[in-house]
């Protein structure tokens, strides 16, 4: 067993765990932070996007061993105290970029990530920076509009694909 001290969401947080846990098992399973999902276990769908000392990164890909002294923000961190979604997440409201939903922790989680590094991305910036995440529901237009949209800019030129 490894103990980790991390920051999650703001709060300090000490467990004991398996050398070989994963992120994605640690907050879901040790810290009941379900928001994070886990779709494939191996790298490929993004659905387990969190932020690692500010970088976007796979919780499926890093053990929590590996994030011991880290700040890492989730899904659920996103919220205000209150309850009030982020911009982001209002965003992908209004422009409906989400059906199942499955996906949408990894998205906005990655769109924040993106709007951080490159506060007005074009659309090709924000298909390109999405390639790791794979929604099986849509077509993507709505996550994009979503995203562009958020970053503050007029999507109304944003054709359906």
């Amino acid at each position: 067993m490894v103990e980790v001290t991390l920051k999650v969401n703001g709060k300090s947080v000490t467990k004991s765990v398996k050398g070989n846990t994963l992120m994605t098992e640690f907050l879901r399973d040790e810290l009941r932070l379900t928001g994070t999902h886990v779709g494939c276990d191996t790298s490929q769908c993004g659905a387990c996007v969190i932020h690692v000392n500010g970088e976007a990164v796979k919780g499926c890909t890093m053990f929590a061993a590996e994030a011991d002294g880290a700040e890492v923000a989730t899904i659920e961190g996103m919220a205000s105290p209150d309850g009030t979604l982020s911009v982001i997440q209002q965003a992908f409201q209004d422009h409906h970029g989400l059906q199942c939903g499955f996906c949408t922790p990894g998205m906005v989680m990655s769109a924040a990530a993106l709007l951080k590094d490159n506060p007005k991305p074009t659309e090709a910036e924000v298909r390109d920076y999405l390639e790791g995440n794979l929604c099986r529901c849509t077509g993507y237009h709505n996550i994009v509009k979503a995203i562009m949209a958020a970053s503050g800019q007029d999507v109304s030129s944003i054709a359906a694909e």
